[in-house]
């Protein structure tokens, strides 16, 4: 069988005021292994150019996508068979309900709010989880969502097409840079 879809949908994007917070959303959803990031709210291509190129400099295929419509996306989703899980603090805990939704196997739409998160959103969600019961950043919650449903295995992920990869080192820095012939090391 193979992995299922693990989508981001990121709420009400505010061009100036979330500019900081919506990019790390997105590298974070792109490095913990979600497939997709889909946002509303004001368009911002600077964001998407700037994702593309992460992902042409150090590798994979991570898509960003603007919606209008974050309702009929959440349709849609359900409509397919996936299911829609909303991050929110007033949720079930993640420690205890984190196997049932692994054992899903179905495509999995991850719903984090950015303003304050519609009600209707709660009603279509397949799942309402925390992480904690306390405040803190959508950021930190997608991480540790998604570090919970994979199992931690993300971490050791690698990056197809990479112009860039780092080599980890006890100290000092170490990369390896994409070159005709291949990966050539420098420090």
């Amino acid at each position: 069988m193979s992995e299922p879809r693990v989508h981001v949908l990121r709420l009400g994007h505010r061009y100036v005021r979330d500019k900081r917070v919506t990019t790390h959303l997105l590298l974070a959803a792109r490095v913990f292994g979600a497939h997709k990031v889909l946002y509303t709210g004001q368009r911002d291509e600077e964001l998407e150019k700037s994702i593309q190129k992460i992902n042409e400099t150090w590798g994979g295929s991570f898509k960003v996508e603007y919606t209008e419509n974050w309702e009929r996306i959440i349709e849609n989703w359900k409509r397919n068979e996936g299911e829609i899980i909303h991050l929110t603090m007033y949720g079930l805990p993640i420690q205890d309900v984190i196997h049932s939704v692994r054992e899903s196997q179905r495509d999995k739409l991850i719903v984090v709010g950015g303003a304050k998160v519609p009600r209707v959103v709660f009603k279509m969600a397949d799942w309402n989880i925390s992480v904690t019961s306390q405040p803190h950043s959508e950021i930190s919650a997608l991480c540790i969502f998604l570090h919970e449903l994979f199992e931690g295995k993300e971490l050791s992920k690698t990056f197809e097409n990479a112009k860039i990869r780092i080599i980890p080192q006890a100290d000092g820095k170490k990369i390896e840079l994409t070159g005709t012939l291949g990966f050539t090391s420098v420090s």
